[in-house]
């Protein structure tokens, strides 16, 4: 009698676990991106560098949009620094155009200070939302799939 509810039990929570765990890793970087930036944020990877940081960006293009190559790229900090890329990587297909880009921005400790925001095409992405140097664990690199870090 004890058996089919504790197996019941078991199964809900484990239903439960993977669709916490699906909405973590589904869920989008930002959940709404402005339009005017013409992409969205996919990820973002930061890795000390002695006592330097690399952010690296993932950005995935609009359907039907493309990156303004005229218009500047600029990393906005909470110190009112903009930082342009060390690095831009564009990503697509001769028909199809530019369908994403990597970016990756050479940075001090006091420009992770506060948040951080990306300013690119007519339009601002929200990088970063929190403050302070992020955890990086051993390795010294570390992925973060939202801007709350």
């Amino acid at each position: 009698m004890k058996r089919p509810v504790l197996r019941r039990f078991l199964w809900l929570a484990l239903v439960l676990c993977l669709g916490f765990a699906s909405w973590v890793w589904l869920r989008p970087y930002d959940w709404r991106p402005d339009p005017q930036a013409r992409c969205r944020v996919v990820v973002a990877q930061v890795t000390q560098d002695r006592s330097y940081y690399w952010l690296d960006l993932q950005l995935k293009m609009r359907p039907a949009e493309s990156h303004d190559l005229m218009k500047p790229v600029h990393l906005l900090t909470a110190g009112g620094r903009e930082i342009e890329p060390a690095d831009t990587t564009l990503v697509g297909e001769r028909d199809k155009g530019t369908t994403g880009m990597w970016l990756k921005f050479w940075l001090e400790e006091r420009d992770l200070a506060g948040p951080l925001d990306l300013r690119i095409n007519d339009g601002r992405l929200r990088i970063r939302s929190g403050s302070g140097v992020p955890r990086l664990g051993r390795s010294g690199t570390e992925v973060f799939p939202s801007s709350n870090w």
